[in-house]
């Protein structure tokens, strides 16, 4: 009790409140811990400098004796700012990131003491390949694993807590050659759809050479004081409550969003941000979300694979710059039930190295095609692949806010707004119609002047659509707040790559025909609205009457993890990912192994804590209370006084009382279906028992008489901080 209560204590006290410092000019210290071209420039040769450049713009693989002479350079720039320390820092599939830190130090066969770094040990590093999530692709005398340096994403040194260290982003695959993070397979999605997008935007403009996807992230999270977080043994361990009550004044009165920041979170926004900008996390926006103490920061739009790896990063340095001001951040998706949860709103489009975005519509008949073309294949991607998508964004803790009412439902949809809804409906009307020139099967459809140049006002915002058309971009919406992107770029990067390859062949068919390019461009984009339709929908997603009419469209409403990953396992999933070698079958399946036990696990873990909170907690100070009531009416009984003057007493002790049985029993039951559930030996049959039984069925028993009891122990009594309490920040 004592603790909860100098928790609460310390709530009123200013020294831990730090000032919200920053630079005057973010320019001035932007990429300052980064090894940009520009300081490659200074500490490499030239020869070694085109070599990283070639590398970064085109994927070139960099010579040995080049590697030897970049990591001689990147040793005298990472020495110059006080690193000792350097580590191959890499995304396993435990969701966070990995690294193993090593000094330049050494030791000559003579004894003399050097410093040394050189490009074998820049390419390649060997952690334990069976130590991390591997699906049974190795085992645990099959140790060995490499790391592989990614050019691509440039070398950076972390400072945000007291050491120094660069850090060389790069891949982590198996002695056999399987990919065990997810930078491997995003790298190889982002090349497939650069090929595929290429080869379609050349019908149109054959001075692209280059199709680049773009991410702009939207990271959502919860800031509360650490005091109150760490005398929460559940927020602890899982990073969200498993109980608690509502509090009164929630979010009910929308008076948090877009408000004032408070002071502490302010400076604290401030400080991450700086290490953000050192980092080249290019941050723009910073601002309240809807639920109390929740709030979000958003970048400017990167290549996918460095805003994947920005994204990971900026969790960690958020993390760790909050202890600084006794702050702990939750990227739970939903840490308190009965107020919003968090997600992670990916922003994604195609950029060519013409400077074009393919996204948006142009000025004339000729990009407006090419617009549609993009438009139509994107969505024909996710009609086609809409139960892999699905799948991508699929976990133990989106689960918990996919179809509440902050988030988009489980069933996948497009958004597109009501006037590119009628451009395609007039587009689908024409099939079969025949055109005799090339310049009248575009401007009949008055393509034009019926969509203009910039579509930022004629599109809405669907709150409640999982893949919304914002204007110039799709955004993803249901990924969620702790997940890394990669997952669900891969994703759809593989699918569009597929819908615009087969888009490709189609119209290549038609040229081969006799039909003029134009025109078989647009006879296959009408083909592929009529077969994709059934995906799109502008209505409230998160009605009963959107259930059912999907039901009747055939689109999947899959609600639960262990359901939605049996996408992977399909003959259909395993033909998209290897023919695009982005996942071999092996790897796939191990994947899908991989996040049944991360599944598994985590409910597990809530499971053990539920349990113990109930019985070593919360049961404890119930049952004092119970005694005092009892006492009290035992006393008034013996004083002589009529019942029906502590009536109130003893119906509160029977409600007391009646909780405490109910907890105790469910608690115990949960351990037997536990047990029950871990002789499964299948791990899909166990994720399955652990949801439909463990999880669905216990979990919200235990909790609904948890927070009756809540309601009735007096708050002198009660030993865990309140939502109440856990959302007050000044």
């Amino acid at each position: 009790m004592s603790l909860r209560f100098d928790a609460i204590k310390a709530l009123t006290d200013d020294s831990h409140t730090k000032t919200a410092n920053g630079a005057n000019k973010i320019s001035a210290i932007f990429g300052e811990n980064v090894f940009t071209l520009d300081k490659a420039r200074s500490f490499l040769s030239d020869e070694a400098y085109k070599s990283l450049l070639s590398s970064t713009k085109t994927g070139k693989k960099i010579e040995r004796n080049l590697a030897n002479q970049i990591a001689i350079g990147l040793r005298a720039w990472a020495e110059s700012k006080g690193v000792t320390h350097y580590t191959h820092w890499f995304q396993p599939l435990t969701g966070t990131t990995a690294e193993k830190h090593d000094s330049f130090f050494t030791l000559k066969g003579d004894g003399t003491a050097i410093e040394e770094f050189d490009g074998a040990t820049l390419i390649q590093q060997e952690p334990d390949a069976s130590s991390f999530p591997n699906g049974g692709i190795r085992a645990t005398f099959e140790a060995r694993g490499y790391t592989a340096w990614d050019p691509s994403s440039p070398a950076f040194i972390f400072e945000a807590d007291a050491g120094k260290t660069l850090c060389i982003p790069t891949v982590f695959v198996s002695y056999t050659g399987e990919s065990l993070d997810y930078k491997a397979p995003l790298i190889k999605a982002l090349e497939a759809l650069g090929k595929a997008a290429v080869e379609v935007a050349n019908l149109f403009d054959k001075n692209i050479t280059k199709v680049t996807p773009t991410l702009g992230w939207e990271q959502e999270y919860f800031v509360i004081d650490e005091a109150l977080a760490n005398a929460r043994p559940d927020i602890v361990q899982s990073g969200r409550t498993v109980f608690g009550a509502a509090p009164a004044k929630g979010q009910q009165l929308d008076d948090h969003y877009f408000g004032a920041i408070p002071e502490r979170v302010y400076a604290f926004m401030r400080d991450y941000e700086n290490e953000s900008y050192k980092l080249g996390i290019p941050l723009r926006t910073r601002h309240n979300e809807v639920a109390p103490s929740q709030f979000e920061a958003a970048p400017i739009f990167e290549e996918v694979n460095i805003a994947v790896d920005h994204n990971i990063l900026l969790m960690d340095v958020m993390s760790r710059v909050a202890k600084r001001h006794r702050l702990k951040v939750l990227l739970h998706e939903k840490p308190f039930a009965g107020i919003n949860g968090s997600g992670k709103h990916n922003n994604w489009s195609l950029a060519t190295d013409t400077g074009v975005n393919l996204l948006a519509p142009g000025k004339t008949p000729k990009t407006n095609l090419l617009f549609l073309t993009f438009f139509v294949n994107i969505i024909k991607a996710v009609h086609d692949h809409a139960d892999i998508l699905r799948a991508s964004i699929a976990s133990a803790s989106n689960d918990h806010r996919l179809g509440a009412n902050e988030a988009p439902p489980a069933i996948i949809s497009v958004f597109i707004g009501e006037y590119l809804t009628k451009v395609l409906g007039d587009i689908e009307k024409r099939v079969g119609d025949k055109f005799d020139e090339q310049d009248e099967a575009i401007l009949k459809l008055d393509l034009h002047k019926s969509i203009p140049e910039l579509l930022l006002d004629n599109t809405d915002r669907n709150r409640t659509s999982p893949f919304a058309f914002t204007g110039n971009k799709f955004e993803f919406r249901a990924v969620g707040s702790s997940a890394n992107c990669a997952n669900a770029m891969i994703t759809l990067n593989t699918i569009v790559a597929d819908s615009l390859t087969k888009f490709k062949v189609e119209v290549d068919e038609l040229i081969a025909k006799g039909s003029k390019k134009e025109i078989a461009v647009m006879q296959t984009i009408q083909k592929y609205i009529v077969e994709s339709k059934s995906v799109l929908f502008e209505g409230d997603g998160y009605s009963f009457e959107w259930e059912k009419e999907a039901e009747k469209r055939g689109l999947p409403n899959v609600k639960t993890t262990p359901l939605a990953l049996d996408a992977l396992s399909t003959d259909k999933a395993k033909k998209l990912f290897d023919d695009f070698k982005v996942y071999s079958h092996r790897e796939l399946e191990a994947r899908h192994e991989i996040e049944l036990e991360n599944y598994l696990k985590k409910v597990q873990i809530e499971g053990r804590i539920m349990g113990d909170l109930a019985i070593n907690h919360i049961l404890p100070v119930a049952i004092n209370y119970q005694n005092k009531l009892a006492a009290n009416v035992t006393s008034l009984k013996e004083l002589g006084l009529p019942e029906a003057t502590y009536t109130a007493q003893l119906d509160l002790l029977k409600k007391v009382s009646e909780h405490v049985q109910v907890i105790y029993n469910k608690v115990h039951e949960m351990v037997e279906a536990r047990k029950v559930a871990n002789n499964i030996e299948n791990t899909r049959t166990r994720a399955i028992a652990y949801d439909s039984q463990v999880k669905a069925h216990y979990f919200d028993e235990i909790r609904y008489h948890v927070d009756k009891l809540e309601q009735l122990v007096d708050n002198e009594s009660w030993t865990l901080p309140k939502y109440r309490e856990m959302l007050l920040l000044r």
